[in-house]
């Protein structure tokens, strides 16, 4: 019997599985890697097979012919050809097999594969985990723990049909990720054999030393070499050392340290310092110092079972050193915070405690001296249908501002909010979940140069109810092969969130502003606890209408939405002194026709000036690896969200990727300002495939209003065993290429 099969079309028919047959010696190797007793599997995943022809079943085998893909788990398998028994989760392809599971690929003409023990055998097959490419008429292995073997093979990180240099040995044996074991080997250079091992060990981790280095030039800094030596000392302790040189600016240095302790946790300490040269003027204009430097520290850990530990300290010695020396940082995080939190949970509830000083001057903070919170998780009270969730905390907070000494204010808060639900169902479908609430609030008297509030209590009530339902229905029989429709499913989701708060017992403008509400291009929520602006909290009498659509199909045998949009938007039924009668009508739209092709659209239209608000749109082709191109707009309304003095922006972009051929690409973005008639942003990149590295040469220029003209231009070169930059840096980051 068969135990579980997800499938939209299998018609029958038979076909001869005696060519599938392996050697014996395949084999007898594949017989090797069993263990004494086999691993149990967990929790039953389910498979998901997809055949555009024939199946047969027969005492628990189940022959597929004319293309197959078989998913069970992560682990997917394409054919044209397989046998497989989903009771034993052996599998034997032929035919263009391919077999995906997490990071590893195996490609070949003939393979046995068991889903639920992971081992496989197979000949003429080749195997990768970039970058390590390998390759032999024999090959088997298992995944837990992952062990390959290889008889009579190659081995090498030249990701080139012909490669380079190879290594060629009479058994290969891999463990991904930790080292590879060669005997009998012979290293190639083309086809010349240049030594010999009798026995070949190497370490698939990170060479203990090497060098990182980047040359260029750029207008602010002159003709430029970043240089970095980093060095392994052992599995707890790593780093590197910065030796930088810019000619019109100056040299700088700084050591970085990266630790991993067992029993405490992982973490990293950076140092730079430079003399700058011309270090110009802060945002009040007066001069920065020429000695500039920063210390950043991370940790994260776990101390014990649920009790973990984060820490960040963010010191710069001006508010212009990262902007100036490491831009992608700065576009990432304009203020980062300097913390340290401490949190323990437990089922239903978390403990968090949170310190969280300033340490630069020049940065608006609000400082936490500490900040303790106990937050009850949304849990059944004993066997009632109510369900309760609350959070209280404690804390000292002191509010400081930018470059002044003289306005901060400091006070003493205790919050406590209670909440309790009753989740109804009616007919099957239609969800309902009144609940109703309350919060009271403690004010010490505030301190500081800026105090202006006294010692307040505040109390609030909330109640309201979510109305929800979700509605789906299929067509089977929908398929069409140009827009890859296979099936369709279409689920309706229609939401109505009701909150009614009245007006807090002290208005909030008698209270000290800790945690207060920031503009938003989006909806903030509403609701308790979600809405955790505690200092900001006012009278609410609004309902939330909101609506989600999606469309899904089957592609490649999974199963993917090809239309998902949103539409929401806010009626204040009667607003408070900060609201009008209607937030912005709001959409965000995801389109997917082909697997190549996606659009994306978020909208916010202003119903109570008649406006257009926010409009950002994009398109993504990517019909091969041969080229991609994104093109989008963003456009903001002047004063929109944040204020009448805030102008907005009107943004046209595109990034285009070129391959041209296996060793040559390119890629090129630029960001057009279409209210000042500025490229923003302009971004070139060429690359050259050296197979066992990439070396890349890339320019930069940035313009805007009021600023001058910054552009560079940098050569950058990335090992494929250990690549310098992580998955899409180039295009998300493509200021790391060079250098800052």
């Amino acid at each position: 019997m068969v135990s579980e099969v997800h499938t939209w079309h299998l018609p029958v028919c038979l076909f001869d599985s005696g060519r599938l047959m392996f050697p014996l010696r395949v084999i007898l190797l594949f017989l090797l890697c069993i263990p004494a007793g086999l691993r149990a599997a967990g929790q039953e995943d389910l498979w998901m097979i997809d055949s555009s022809s024939g199946v047969l079943f027969q005492n628990g085998v189940i022959t597929y012919t004319n293309d197959v893909r078989i998913t069970y788990g992560s682990t997917t398998l394409t054919a044209r050809r397989a046998r497989l028994n989903q009771e034993t989760g052996e599998c034997i392809a032929e035919g263009n097999v391919r077999v995906e599971g997490g990071k590893r690929l195996w490609t070949g003409e003939r393979l046995r594969y068991n889903f639920k023990t992971h081992q496989v055998a197979g000949e003429d097959f080749k195997a990768g985990q970039p970058p390590y490419f390998t390759r032999g008429p024999v090959f088997a292995g298992e995944q837990s723990p992952e062990v390959f073997v290889l008889l009579d093979g190659i081995v090498t990180t030249d990701d080139n049909e012909n490669p380079n240099y190879r290594i060629r040995a009479k058994t290969i044996t891999l463990v991904p990720g930790d080292y590879i074991e060669c005997t009998d080997a012979v290293a190639y250079l083309g086809d010349v054999p240049v030594f010999w091992w009798p026995k070949l060990r190497r370490s698939l981790k990170r060479h203990p030393n090497h060098w990182l280095v980047t040359p260029g030039y750029r207008n602010k800094y002159g003709a430029y070499v970043l240089t970095t030596y980093e060095y392994y000392w052992n599995e707890r302790l790593s780093g590197g050392v910065h030796l930088d040189e810019r000619t019109t600016r100056g040299p700088g240095v700084g050591p970085d340290f990266r630790y991993h302790l067992p029993q405490f946790g992982n973490g990293e300490i950076k140092y730079y310092y430079t003399y700058d040269n011309r270090p110009g003027e802060d945002e009040l204009g007066r001069d920065i110092d020429h000695n500039r430097q920063r210390v950043w520290f991370e940790h994260q850990g776990t101390l014990a079972s649920n009790l973990t530990l984060k820490a960040a300290v963010r010191y710069q010695s001006d508010s212009q050193l990262v902007r100036d020396f490491y831009l992608t940082e700065y576009h990432d995080n304009v203020e980062p915070a300097t913390y340290v939190e401490l949190a323990r949970s437990w089922r239903n509830w978390t403990l968090d405690v949170v310190v969280q000083p300033r340490v630069n001057e020049f940065q608006e903070t609000v400082e936490r001296l500490p900040d303790v919170k106990l937050t009850g998780l949304r849990q059944q009270l004993g066997s009632t249908p109510l369900y309760y969730e609350s959070e209280s905390s404690l804390g000292f907070f002191q509010r400081a501002f930018a470059y002044d000494l003289t306005n901060r204010y400091a006070a003493t808060r205790a919050d406590t909010f209670h909440q309790v639900l009753l989740p109804w169902t009616f007919f099957n479908w239609l969800n309902v979940t009144p609940r109703v609430g309350g919060r009271f609030t403690y004010y010490g008297e505030a301190s500081g140069p800026g105090a202006a509030t006294g010692e307040h209590t505040r109390s609030v009530f909330n109640t309201g109810a979510e109305v929800s339902t979700k509605l789906s229905r299929a067509w089977s029989g929908a398929k069409n092969s140009f827009f890859e429709i296979d099936g369709v499913r279409h689920i309706l989701q229609p939401s109505v969130n009701y909150a009614y708060v009245p007006r807090p017992s002290t208005p909030l403008e008698e209270l000290p502003q800790f945690d207060y509400e920031l503009p938003t291009t989006r909806l903030l929520p509403f609701t308790y606890p979600d809405y955790d602006r505690i200092d900001s909290i006012d009278s609410q009498n609004v309902i939330r209408f909101g609506l989600r659509n999606k469309l899904q199909t089957k592609r490649a045998g999974q199963i993917e939405s090809f239309v998902n949009w949103a539409a929401y938007v806010d009626w204040r039924v009667r607003p408070n002194a900060r609201q009008q009668t209607f937030s912005d009508a709001y959409s965000d739209l995801d389109v997917k026709p082909f697997h190549w092709l996606t659009f994306n659209s978020q909208l916010a239209y202003n119903i109570n000036e008649s406006q257009w608000d926010v409009a950002d749109h994009s398109v993504v082709l990517n019909p091969s690896d041969r080229w991609s191109l994104r093109v989008g707009h963003r456009y903001l309304h002047d004063g929109a969200f944040f204020g009448p003095s805030v102008p907005g922006n009107n943004i046209l972009y595109e990034t285009l990727f070129l391959r041209f051929n296996q060793n040559w690409g390119a890629r090129l973005s630029h960001y057009y300002n279409a209210d000042t008639g500025l490229f923003q942003q302009q971004h070139y990149t060429v690359y050259r495939d050296f197979r066992s590295f990439t070396l890349a040469l890339s320019a930069a220029i940035h313009d805007s209003v009021g600023k001058s003209l910054d552009w560079g231009v940098a050569l950058s070169i990335s090992s494929k065993t250990f690549p310098r930059f992580g998955l899409g840096h180039d295009v998300n980051k493509p200021n790391l290429l060079l250098g800052y």
